[in-house]
């Protein structure tokens, strides 16, 4: 078995493997499925990604509608070992309403349902204003803090205001993870001292904005570390050939996963097996 881990990780990955090469388990936590660009061929691209050995994916609500999306889709390919996220994202703050809140609070009942996001706060794009998004993850904590389900994260550059808020609600609310980190030493180590989990990316497969988190990723312990593509963006920019439709998938979180253990200098079976671990841990699957 090692002289055949040392082969695989020595050999450059594929993202076209053949399933009886790949005995590793991988879980995606971050995956936008519902976005129209899978519409066509959402069960090619579930079996795709099992067979590269990816066991479950989250599947991630960004607004109201699309968490009851997310739901719905878990419970059409119940085979693929699917679960969602509802929450509304900052982009999407503009649209958050008392009814908003009441009917997140229903759909937080249903049992595909795993944790509260995806929510945060976005200073790169203005969608929504800063007192639109900072109401309506004001108001998802609140609905995380009733439920005690994890919290799903989205920061982009907007750290030293979002940690002030987890900071001040961390002992209300339950898990969480600060997905597709990109960010700088000091926000990491901060979220690393609130408790926080931290989901890496195929940003770090891109060598003009990722390059910064070779060094950064291995101080992540591996008990507080996951693995995503927020499938269908940030398609890894180091394949050699990318797919026409140059859309990510969750077939290519091995290829992620790759990169990752070279920046801990592990093997990926390790590097697979830990992640996993924590997944299913943190989510509760």
């Amino acid at each position: 078995m090692a002289a055949w881990l040392n082969s695989f990780i020595n050999t450059q990955f594929h993202p076209f493997l053949d399933e009886a090469l790949m005995p590793l388990e991988f879980i995606d936590i971050g995956a936008n499925l519902t976005h129209a660009s899978f519409s066509e061929d959402l069960p090619q691209v579930l079996k795709r990604a099992q067979v590269q050995g990816v066991v479950s994916q989250i599947i991630t609500g960004v607004s109201l509608e699309g968490s009851e999306q997310a739901i719905k889709l878990c419970e059409e390919y119940a085979e693929y070992n699917l679960f969602a996220t509802v929450g509304v994202h900052p982009h999407e703050a503009r649209t958050f309403n008392t009814n908003t809140h009441m009917q997140l609070a229903e759909l937080i009942q249903h049992p595909k349902v795993k944790a509260i996001g995806e929510m945060g706060l976005d200073n790169h794009r203005d969608y929504s204003t800063p007192v639109q998004q900072r109401y309506a993850f004001e108001q998802q904590l609140e609905l995380a803090a009733n439920c005690q389900l994890p919290l799903f994260i989205h920061e982009r550059e907007a750290y030293p205001e979002l940690y002030t808020l987890l900071k001040s609600c961390r002992s209300d609310v339950a898990e969480i993870v600060v997905h597709c980190f990109t960010g700088e030493q000091q926000a990491l180590f901060n979220y690393l001292d609130l408790d926080c989990h931290i989901g890496i990316t195929g940003w770090i497969c891109d060598e003009r904005r990722g390059a910064h988190l070779y060094e950064l990723v291995p101080n992540i312990p591996l008990h507080r570390l996951m693995i995503e593509t927020d499938a269908p963006y940030l398609i890894p920019r180091d394949f050699k050939k990318k797919p026409n439709n140059n859309r990510n998938e969750p077939q290519y979180l091995p290829h992620i996963a790759e990169k990752i253990a070279c920046c801990y200098q592990k093997p990926i079976a390790e590097i697979a097996q830990a992640t996993t671990a924590t997944a299913r841990k943190f989510f509760r699957i």
